[in-house]
Order: structure tokens, then sequence, then C-alpha cells
């Protein structure tokens, strides 16, 4: 087919732990892994009669694009928006270097995309003095650095778990635009994988199995996955602020067409299924989704370079830095999504199936959390 050879990276075989894993929870395969011919990406030109205005430098053959020609100085022009999303929906990665940017120009340009959530700041207050920026840094208040082992220290490790911003909350995020402040000299780059190549590379039958699953996110899941001692119980006011979300496992992807899956650390388990299958199923598709095939890693160069990931089709991951001797500034505005799966499916759940904080019966603090990634990946991340 006209793409195949952009989707090499998608015919490696699966990882021997994931299959392992795989093979515990669904019968036996026939294929270890199926090339679906009838997967099609976006074309890369652009639908306009007109010369695009934007050039996108691929950073892998089908996932990820550096993006120039954006004038920062200057409100963006609808059909340089227009351009942008049609990009955006193509590569689910864009980078664009040193734009400039300043905090009120950062969210008036997020804003061309939809509207913008409000940053909490629970275990680490804001630093910005606009509501929409989320600080993803390493610095405190005091513009200091965090203290190491304090509650806000143990918040940020879990930013070094592949996860998808804001899929804790019930009405969930579209793009989020994080852009560099202030960088340290070595690490703390940015690991993207892609969902709708991990789902392609899914055997059929399994493809069949999940379809039609409802996963609960919860952001103290993964906070306790990422510091078990310091967030082994949630205090009141956390759990009342960030209560659990519900979304299906698998939706349709941005672009219209194709599939992708809606999984990543903030995942506690699946609605319906006995807790042990429920930790088996989430453990081994995260163990698929992180395998090298799927994923680009962004670096960061310049102070205002500004990286746009769409979080219904990536999972991202911080990489580690010495944060106890090198800052870090990072601003991150999150754009709601306005699509059909915005806000979930919690109100198509039972009382049975859903927790407490949300008008449910279950209380999932009470219980221990399940080990949807052991202790050894986290480890190595």
């Amino acid at each position: 087919m006209a793409n195949e050879k952009n989707l090499v990276y998608n015919q490696q075989s699966p990882n021997p732990r994931v299959l392992h894993i795989m093979l515990s929870f669904r019968q036996p395969l026939r294929h270890l892994c199926h090339i679906n011919s009838s997967f099609t990406l976006p074309k890369r030109h652009l639908a306009s009669a007109a010369p695009p205005i934007l050039q996108a430098k691929p950073l892998s053959p089908s996932f990820g694009a550096e993006v120039d020609g954006v004038d920062w100085s200057q409100p963006l022009a609808p059909e340089v928006v227009k351009e942008i999303v049609q990009l955006q929906n193509r590569w689910g990665v864009l980078v664009f270097r040193q734009t400039g940017l300043n905090d009120t120009t950062h969210v008036r340009y997020s804003k061309n995309f939809g509207a913008l959530e409000t940053a909490h700041a629970i275990n680490k207050p804001r630093r910005s003095s606009l509501p929409q920026l989320y600080d993803a840094g390493n610095l405190g208040p005091d513009d200091r650095i965090i203290p190491q082992f304090s509650r806000a220290w143990w918040h940020t490790k879990g930013n070094g778990l592949w996860h998808t911003d804001s899929s804790f909350h019930q009405h969930r995020s579209s793009y989020s635009a994080l852009r560099a402040v202030e960088l340290p000299p070595a690490g703390g780059q940015t690991k993207y994988a892609d969902m709708r190549a991990a789902y392609l590379g899914l055997p059929n039958d399994i493809k069949e199995r999940i379809e039609k699953l409802v996963v609960e996110h919860w952001i103290w899941h993964s906070r306790k996955l990422a510091a078990p001692q310091e967030f082994d119980k949630p205090t009141d006011e956390e759990k009342a602020l960030l209560p659990p979300a519900y979304h299906k496992l698998v939706q349709i992807a941005p672009d219209g067409i194709n599939k992708t899956l809606y999984i990543a650390s903030h995942a506690r388990r699946i609605i319906g299924m006995p807790d042990s299958e429920s930790t088996s199923l989430i453990r081994a598709l995260l163990d698929h989704a992180q395998q090298p095939q799927y994923q680009v890693t962004v670096k960061w160069k310049n102070v205002g370079d500004l990286v746009q990931w769409d979080n219904r089709c990536t999972m991202h991951r911080a990489t580690a830095f010495q944060d106890q001797k090198n800052r870090r500034d990072m601003r991150r505005t999150t754009i709601h999504d306005h699509g059909p799966g915005a806000f979930g499916v919690k109100n198509q759940l039972l009382a049975d199936d859903v927790d407490v904080l949300v008008g449910g019966k279950i209380d999932i603090s009470a219980g221990p959390t399940p080990e949807t990634q052991t202790q050894e990946q986290i480890l190595a991340m």
C-alpha cells in the first residue's frame, strides 16, 4: 500500500515479555502481530488549493515532526491554526523551536485550539500568575529547587511514568503545549509513544476483546505507583479535588479514521473485570505500547522551544536529570477536548461500578492499589 514504507516500525515482533503477559489473559494466538491493511494515516499534503504556510520535518516515518513557518510575533491567522490542527492529526507531536513566547502569549496561542484548563496546584503551589499555566518543572513558588523527599518532590516523580495529561479528569484534554523557560545542561528530555500505532500492532483477537472496555483513571493511582510510601493513602483533600474519571479504552483518533488506545499510568482498573485480570491486561497493554518502535524522543534545545502533543492518541514521560542541582522550568497549557469522547462515559455506568467520590458505591482508596506497573519497571524508567 502507499504508506507501507512509513509503517515499517509496526512490523517488528512484539516484545517477548509482552507476549508472555498477553498469553495469560487471552486465547492462544495464530498470529503474534497482524498489520491491518485498512490502516491509513492522514495524507501528508494539506487539503488546500493554496500552498501550505508551514513546513514539517518528520522525527520518524509516521510520528512526530518539527514545524517551521509560524510567525510567533503575531496572533495566528485562521489558516495557520487550521494547518497546525492538520499537522497535529497526522504527526501527533509537533515541535516548534525558539518561539519567543512568554506566559501571556503562550496562553493566547493555546486559546486558538479551545478552552484551557485551570491548572491545579495540589502539593505544588502555582508559580505563574496565570491560572492556565501548569508548572511542570522542579521549582517551587519561592523560585528555588523543590527539596528532595518533600511531598511536592514525590508528586513530580509521577511525571517519569508514561502518562496522558488529564485522563483523570472526566472532561479530558486534547492538546498539551509545553514551553521551555529554563533548561538543565543535561537530561530532562521528553519521550512520546504513538498510541495509534500501538493499537495497530495488537493481534486482532485482542482488539476485539478490548473494543468496548471502560477504564478508571485516577491520578493518585499513578502517584502511588511512582511513590508508594508517600502516596499510600491520599489525603481527603487530594481525593476530593481530583476524583477518578471513566473513559473508553479504545477510541477513534482525532483524525477521525484510525483507532487508538487511551490508557497510561493513571489507568487503575477496567470496569466489570476481576481485579487480577484487569491488572494483567492494563500491564500487558502498557508494556506493549512502551516498545521502542512506537516511540520518539524530543530533545529540548533552546529556551522558548514549545512541544505540542495530542493526549487523545499519545502517551509521554519525562526523562531524569539532576533535579537537586539543576533548574528546569517548564510551563504547560492544557486544552479541553471538545470532540465526541470529551466527557468520557461515567454517565453510562452503574453506581456499583463507580467510586463514591463521583456518586458511586465503591471506595477505591480503601483497597490496595493494583500494581499495573511493577516497581522494577518504574525504577528502570
